[in-house]
């Protein structure tokens, strides 16, 4: 009986992470969640013995004692990109996180989060910002070599652009050539997996994905396609199927303990 309720209460965070994918397949830059599981501890009734000269020897006879969730794993897939045709949405192409923060201009934040949804905008100051008014911090220079800044479209710019290698340029009033306000930052992680979850699209760094490694667009990391964003990855087909399996195994885990408390009712009247 203690084993099937250890079932249910897995099946149970297995749909709960379905739901949330499911919740999510219209959010930008959404990355699904994946639910495994693990068997707890097991009970030995007899241990295994080896060869001898007159027996072959015996395997192990254990009980299991149920199973528990061995991990909820971050599917980092690229999801697929939807045009806008507004060029400060920002798509990323391969590997790479924005970097985004809170400050009072021009002080940098002192911690990162990270994000794929690149739907940014600008705020009345003409900085670039994330829809909820977060700071995107990018690059004075292109490859690993620049220093963090704040990108800025001076007042009466014009033709604002962004380019495949994070080139945020725009032409101030009477200019007959671009100015470049600066290049859009990308974070890639050791392990990417290991980054934590954040509300409003973002991720934080943990000891797990290890500490940034900071570049621009291109030579390692992904190119950035403006005028588009890139939508969910979440599988409909994929999350229906797994929704069927969790309602499924719960209910079977469910029969379990009715067939467990039948046994016991029968043993309870065995005296009439």
């Amino acid at each position: 009986m203690f084993s099937a309720i250890s079932g249910l209460k897995s099946h149970q965070t297995m749909l709960d992470v379905t739901s949330n994918n499911i919740a999510n397949v219209n959010t930008t830059g959404f990355k699904a969640g994946r639910t495994s599981f693990k068997d707890s501890l097991a009970q030995t009734q007899s241990g295994g013995s080896a060869p001898t000269g007159t027996q072959g020897g015996a395997n192990a006879v254990q009980i299991g004692l149920g199973v528990q969730v061995g991990s909820i794993d971050n599917v980092m897939s690229g999801g697929a990109l939807q045009s806008t045709g507004n060029v400060l949405d920002v798509a990323i192409t391969g590997d790479g996180f924005f970097r985004v923060g809170s400050g009072a201009p021009p002080t940098l934040p002192t911690t990162f989060q990270y994000t794929r949804a690149g739907n940014f905008t600008l705020n009345q100051q003409g900085y670039l910002v994330t829809q909820d008014g977060s700071y995107v911090v990018g690059r004075d220079a292109t490859g690993t070599g620049g220093t963090d800044k704040y990108i800025k479209i001076d007042d009466g710019g014009t033709n604002v652009a962004i380019g495949q290698n994070g080139a945020v340029t725009f032409f101030a009033p009477g200019a007959t050539e671009p100015t470049v306000a600066g290049y859009l930052s990308l974070a890639r992680f050791a392990n990417q997996n290991g980054l934590e979850r954040d509300a409003n699209n973002r991720w934080a760094a943990s000891a797990s994905s290890g500490a940034e490694q900071v570049g621009t667009p291109g030579d390692g990391y992904g190119l950035t396609a403006s005028g588009a964003v890139e939508m969910s990855n979440v599988d409909l087909a994929s999350e229906f199927t797994n929704m069927i399996t969790a309602q499924r195994g719960f209910q079977a885990n469910s029969r379990v303990i009715s067939t467990a408390d039948q046994v016991l009712q029968d043993l309870v009247n065995l005296n009439r």
